[in-house]
């Protein structure tokens, strides 16, 4: 992989990144119900960072060569990578480089990279793997003002709800007999 692009990056202008990433900055990792997929759940790997003015998010985006722009209704500016390529050629490298003073952030960071090595080693397509994730996923951004669609819970139950899942097809997808 190339790291020219890291290597180019200033250290005082890589640190300012990590620094205000380290205050405005997220690691999700999102859960979402699929039937077309065959543990029946998408893991999606999200870095945001968030701002009321888009000059400085649309710096993080040329810095990092990757990424979109979003405005929210209420005015917020967000700078949004979920590309799981973008996740590991980009945003991993730099803030390994430029690393966080947070602890909280160090933590949450480390989480992520754990979930992501999984998700990169196609983890999260067998039973095991995903428990895993959704074990750690419990451990990321802990604490007040966390919000989720689905927890652990929801996908544990899902499993119980179905166990065969693994092996079924998705009724979306399978034709119907003729009798």
């Amino acid at each position: 992989m190339n790291q020219n692009w890291l290597n180019n990056i200033k250290p005082e202008i890589g640190y300012y990144f990590a620094g205000f990433t380290d205050g405005e900055g997220s690691f999700n990792v999102s859960l979402r119900k699929r039937l077309d997929h065959k543990m029946g759940w998408q893991v999606v790997l999200t870095f945001n960072v968030s701002q009321k003015e888009s000059y400085i998010l649309s710096q993080f985006k040329k810095i990092l060569g990757c990424g979109r722009l979003v405005e929210r209704r209420d005015g917020l500016h967000m700078f949004v990578v979920s590309n799981p390529l973008s996740i590991q050629e980009k945003v991993i490298p730099f803030f390994r480089k430029f690393y966080f003073l947070s602890q909280t952030k160090k933590k949450n960071f480390s989480i992520f990279c754990r979930i992501a090595e999984l998700v990169f080693g196609k983890e999260h397509l067998n039973e095991d793997g995903l428990k895993k994730i959704v074990e750690l996923r419990e451990e990321l951004n802990a604490g007040r003002g966390r919000k989720r669609k689905y927890n652990q819970s929801d996908f544990e139950q899902s499993r119980v709800d179905n166990p065969q899942r693994l092996y079924a097809e998705s009724r979306a997808f399978r034709p119907e007999s003729r009798e």
